[in-house]
């Protein structure tokens, strides 16, 4: 343990190595003698302060220890503990060493992350100063623009005074060859004025003789032309009354002018209604497919496709309920068998609540069976007053010469149908009524009579009596109503956004699902509202931003829809308190 005081033994462990440094003393340690006193009194000497005590005490522990039966196991163990020391110290070290790798890979980290700073700091300044100076070349451009603006508009300033200084110079100098040309006028015509004046003070004598002598030889000119006029009639008079062939001749041609004028105002009469019953179409007839010779001059191609059109199929487009639906199915097979046989037609009453599909069906049975429509309102009839009989049997006379057979579709029958026994129905109407029950008292076989009411109590009893058939178009149920929805929402909406032609888009969602919802929600409503509510949603789907028809947007109007079909059933309650009552069962 020699070596831990700084004892270095040789090879055989004899002599000793160089002295180890003393420590430097702690201040305020005590030494020996006079020295430590001087020592304590020069403050630059570095073993003033020194105590050796503990260095002998150190050198007689390692003398003991090296007398000692266990100094070879206190040296290996020393050295084992040095070894484990420098150990210790050599992982320090190699720590150390890993530390200042580490050190300064993060520092160069630190510096790498600095210089990106730096280089994104000096890009953005970059960026702004580009910024900055094409801000300001925009500016510079635009108070270039301003001046060069505002510069034009003092040019154009300018040049308005200046063309309105002239203006007001060439008005000016007008007004004054004006006024001087005015004055020259009026003196001009002053001193003629004055000239004439004299010379018809000089000539007053002379200008009354000459209007006496005129006056004279006009009034012995009219004398001998009366004289002369009545001797040439007197002669002629009597020449015509003493020859009698010239008087018959004469009493001839007169009669026959007579005639001639006679028959040529009634044949041309004649030939007029026969044309407006052939060519033209009468005045009550709202719409027809009738074609006319106009029409065809017209329209020759709409015309063409017409005449080579194939008859259709009488429900096509019209959803009824099952029984319904056979019932009309029947009447469109008996009218196509009665045109085909040239027999006599029926007449048909079609009833129930507005929007249910009578008027389409009506024109589907006209289509069905070959036969042209033409379809009038009953509002129109008593509007016409007087002209109404006219009117009605001109419908007939035009019905009559159809070649192909004629379907007269009567809308709102009980306008003008109803009856003749109230007050409430003027002359005029009840003598249009007669017209129309005179025409229809027999059946045809040239035209077909269809009527269609809302409240077909009110008809006159003479017009019960000349119906045939009368089939009742209720409300569509649930199972009408989906179908409805579908074929709607399948024109209005997938139509249109499946051939790309229009600005509408749908979104994802369960369409059948969602048509099912709706029949179940717009009960009570009748075809007409169904197809108003599809088109509804189409309206809807144009009006967004983006064209395209959500999930939510038909909800939104389908309570629209029902909110407003509630308040029109309430108005119906305040005008009919039992509107149940007032309306026909259907059976």
């Amino acid at each position: 343990m020699s070596w831990l005081f700084g004892i270095n033994k040789g090879p055989k462990g004899e002599g000793t190595g160089p002295p180890l440094p003393l420590p430097p003393a702690q201040p305020g340690a005590e030494g020996g003698g006079d020295r430590g006193a001087g020592d304590r009194q020069s403050p630059k000497d570095k073993w003033s302060n020194f105590d050796p005590t503990g260095l002998e005490r150190a050198a007689k522990a390692a003398r003991e220890l090296e007398h000692s039966r266990h100094a070879k196991e206190a040296l290996s163990l020393a050295q084992m503990q040095e070894q484990t020391l420098q150990l210790e110290q050599q992982s320090k070290l190699k720590e150390y060493e890993a530390a200042v790798e580490q050190l300064k890979s993060e520092q160069i980290r630190v510096q790498a992350e600095e210089r990106r700073k730096t280089l994104s700091e000096e890009t953005r300044q970059h960026q702004a100063r580009a910024q900055y100076q094409d801000k300001l070349a925009r500016q510079r451009y635009e108070d270039q623009l301003k001046q060069q603006q505002l510069l034009n508009e003092e040019n154009l300033r300018k040049q308005e005074e200046s063309v309105q200084k002239q203006e007001a110079i060439r008005r000016a100098t007008v007004e004054r060859e004006m006024e001087l040309r005015h004055k020259n006028e009026m003196l001009r015509v002053e001193a003629e004025a004055r000239a004439r004046a004299k010379a018809d003070r000089e000539n007053a004598d002379i200008i009354r003789e000459q209007i006496r002598l005129k006056a004279a030889e006009h009034r012995q000119t009219i004398l001998e032309s009366i004289r002369t006029a009545g001797t040439l009639f007197g002669e002629g008079f009597r020449a015509f009354v003493t020859d009698w062939d010239k008087v018959t001749a004469t009493v001839a041609g007169l009669t026959l002018l007579a005639v001639g004028v006679y028959s040529a105002k009634n044949a041309t009469a004649v030939a007029g209604r026969y044309i407006e019953a052939r060519l033209g179409k009468p005045s009550l007839v709202r719409e027809t497919s009738r074609i006319s010779v106009l029409e065809a001059l017209r329209h020759p191609i709409q015309v063409s496709r017409r005449l080579v059109s194939r008859p259709q199929d009488a429900l096509e487009g019209v959803i009824l309920s099952p029984s319904l639906e056979a019932r009309v199915r029947d009447i469109a097979i008996a009218t196509r068998n009665t045109k085909k046989n040239k027999s006599l037609y029926r007449n048909v009453l079609m009833y129930g609540p507005p929007g249910t599909g009578k008027t389409l069906f009506a024109k589907k049975l006209a289509l069905h069976s070959g036969m042209d429509y033409a379809i009038m309102t009953g509002g129109d009839v008593a509007p016409m007053g007087r002209e109404g009989v006219t009117a009605m049997h001109k419908v007939f006379d035009w019905a009559s010469t159809s070649r192909r057979g004629l379907l007269l579709f009567v809308d709102e029958a009980d306008a003008f149908l109803r009856k003749r026994a109230t007050e409430k129905i003027s002359e005029d109407l009840r003598a249009t009524l007669n017209a129309f029950l005179h025409r229809t008292g027999q059946h045809s076989s040239k035209f077909m009579l269809v009527l269609a009411s809302n409240q077909p109590e009110q008809f006159d009893w003479a017009i019960n009596d000349r119906i045939d058939e009368m089939v009742c178009f209720a409300l569509p149920q649930r199972e009408e109503r989906e179908r409805l929805v579908r074929m709607y929402f399948d024109k209005y909406v997938l139509k249109p956004a499946t051939e790309g032609k229009q600005r509408l888009k749908v979104a994802q969602f369960d369409y059948g699902k969602k048509c099912s919802e709706v029949a179940q929600l717009t009960e009570g409503m009748s075809g007409r509202e169904i197809a108003q509510l599809a088109v509804a949603w189409q309206a809807m789907a144009y009006a967004s931003e983006n064209g395209v028809l959500t999930e939510a947007m038909m909800d939104a109007r389908v309570e629209d829809a029902v909110q407003q079909h509630q308040q029109k059933m309430q108005w119906l309650k305040v005008e009919r308190p039992n509107p149940e009552a007032s309306e026909p069962p259907c059976p």
